[in-house]
């Protein structure tokens, strides 16, 4: 492989202020409209989905309109550069969006001003899915294309979903939720959650790999804590559909746990890397008032994000294409 200089972080992006410049029709003074903008592109602005966008939005609009992965994806970008450099790796990273500011194409543009010549994506998901792994790839490629003097794309990373240090970074989490407090393993459970998607779309690398991290992250939080009652559940799918999705849901796995005797539950999101909509929301406002309308306590530990560890991961990853 050729000399690496240079990653592309393709991630999933989210609404921040301002008009993102997608629309000819809008201008600086859609504030206000930019969680709708958001939903209604990953849809394919399809005007049957409407209902879907208004959904969506809503909950973008109960934080205020907009989301922090970007900010906290951010956080990710400096840390792995930071991780590169002591590692001795003079590699520039930058990170593009599918759905929002910076695209891909500003992702190309960046690095070509800073005169990168071959480049290394990465995709920031932890499982492949067409949509989670292969469009992110896809959509990076065709960009670069359309850049003059983009760098050359020399390959991408492997998936996270059982790297050793990815499992201990989300272990990680569970410990930093849980703090001080003991174990019952009469009563503490925990539930791993992943985004559904349609059931047909399942049939490829998805869920295998969800439910090998599901399953890794288990039996270490089994050795290293003692919880020995754990779920996956699936989280984020549309409430009405053609196409079956992803199943059980959340809220059926916690029922489930419930009555075998589960009375606190650490809800860690296995399928996220940074806290953003599907998970502040999803999982803070909609399964938080599904465990207290079933009188239990729900513990919510925070996504990898910046994590040492989970950084740590990503380094190794890009070391191996070296």
């Amino acid at each position: 492989m050729a000399q690496v200089d240079s990653v592309l972080l393709c991630g999933f992006g989210g609404p921040t202020p301002g008009c993102c410049g997608r629309r000819a029709q809008c201008d600086t003074s859609c504030k206000g409209f930019e969680a709708e903008c958001f939903v209604a592109k990953i849809l394919g602005d399809d005007p049957r989905q409407q209902a879907r966008v208004d959904e969506v939005s809503a909950h973008y609009k109960h934080f205020g309109g907009y989301s922090p992965y970007n900010e906290r994806t951010e956080l990710q970008r400096a840390a792995l550069q930071t991780e590169l450099q002591r590692r001795g790796h003079a590699i520039t990273v930058e990170v593009g969006y599918r759905n929002w500011l910076p695209w891909y194409s500003d992702g190309w543009k960046s690095l070509t001003k800073k005169g990168c010549s071959q480049t290394l994506l990465t995709v920031l998901a932890p499982h492949q899915g067409k949509r989670s792994w292969d469009d992110y790839l896809e959509e990076a490629t065709t960009a670069q294309a359309e850049v003059d003097g983009a760098p050359n794309i020399v390959g991408s990373t492997d998936a996270l979903y059982a790297h050793p240090k990815f499992i201990d970074a989300l272990l990680g989490r569970i410990k930093e939720q849980l703090g001080d407090s003991s174990i019952d393993p009469e009563t503490d459970a925990l539930l791993l959650t992943a985004h559904a998607i349609p059931q047909p779309a399942e049939r490829g690398a998805y869920r295998p790999q969800v439910e090998k991290t599901a399953a890794l992250v288990a039996a270490a939080a089994e050795e290293q804590l003692g919880i020995t009652s754990w779920g996956l559940g699936f989280q984020s799918a549309p409430d009405e559909s053609r196409i079956p999705w992803s199943q059980p849901v959340m809220e059926d796995v916690m029922d489930e746990l419930v009555s075998i005797g589960a009375k606190r539950f650490v809800v860690l999101p296995i399928g996220f890397l940074v806290d953003h909509m599907e998970v502040l929301y999803d999982l803070d406002e909609e399964l938080a008032g599904h465990a207290q309308s079933h009188a239990v306590e729900m513990l919510r530990a925070k996504t990898v994000e910046d994590h040492p560890l989970f950084i740590s991961a990503l380094a190794d990853s890009i070391e191996a294409k070296l």
